[in-house]
């Protein structure tokens, strides 16, 4: 199994990349989202990669992160979504804004990207949903890898209100709606009550 190419990189447009693994060229078909990422022609590359193997044809895929190609990886494990398909997902919404709409079961947006229709978009969302882990979800749900003190915050009332039994979009929506007044050093046990009474 391919698991990545560590060479030079030889060519790159936004849709693939060539990399010159040791005297071998090896064509990957990548995502804008890693595109934006790749070195400057010329430069050394570590490329993760995924092949996909057909009676056809071997089919070479890459990624700048691992979380791009887990992404493409649950995405192709979608019936009915091949690796194209699962390339153009990952092209058209920036991985932390794809999850924020699978996160908050957003099919509109979902149903923009180039190729995805209203009802792939709905297995999308579904699916998803199940595959990524409740913290992934969470972080996108409350915006960032990286929190702050008050992002904590918020993803622990996230994570409290999912516990409850409250469904992941309406519990983001009531984490949003108080978002702007929440104080870092206000104790969690005070702020779920006042999302609870929607009170501010």
């Amino acid at each position: 199994m391919m698991v990545f190419l560590d060479g030079v990189l030889e060519a790159k447009e936004p849709t693939r990349v060539v990399v010159n693994v040791n005297g071998t060229g090896y064509e990957a078909a990548i995502p804008l989202s890693s595109y934006d990422r790749l070195p400057r022609e010329g430069e050394r590359i570590r490329l993760l990669t995924v092949l996909v193997v057909r009676e056809d044809a071997h089919l070479l895929f890459g990624f700048m992160t691992e979380e791009e190609r887990s992404l493409f990886r649950m995405l192709t494990d979608i019936s009915g979504i091949g690796p194209k398909l699962g390339l153009a997902v990952l092209s058209g919404l920036p991985v932390r804004e794809l999850k924020a709409a699978i996160a908050g079961n957003d099919v509109k947006r979902l149903s923009g990207i180039s190729g995805v229709g209203k009802k792939t978009a709905e297995r999308i969302a579904l699916e998803m949903r199940d595959k990524l882990g409740r913290g992934e979800l969470i972080a996108a749900a409350t915006g960032g890898a990286h929190p702050g003190p008050v992002d904590s915050k918020l993803r622990d009332v996230l994570l409290a209100l999912v516990s409850l039994g409250y469904k992941q979009a309406e519990a983001q929506r009531m984490v949003k709606d108080m978002a702007g007044d929440l104080k870092p050093d206000e104790p969690l046990e005070d702020v779920l009550r006042r999302v609870l009474s929607g009170r501010r």
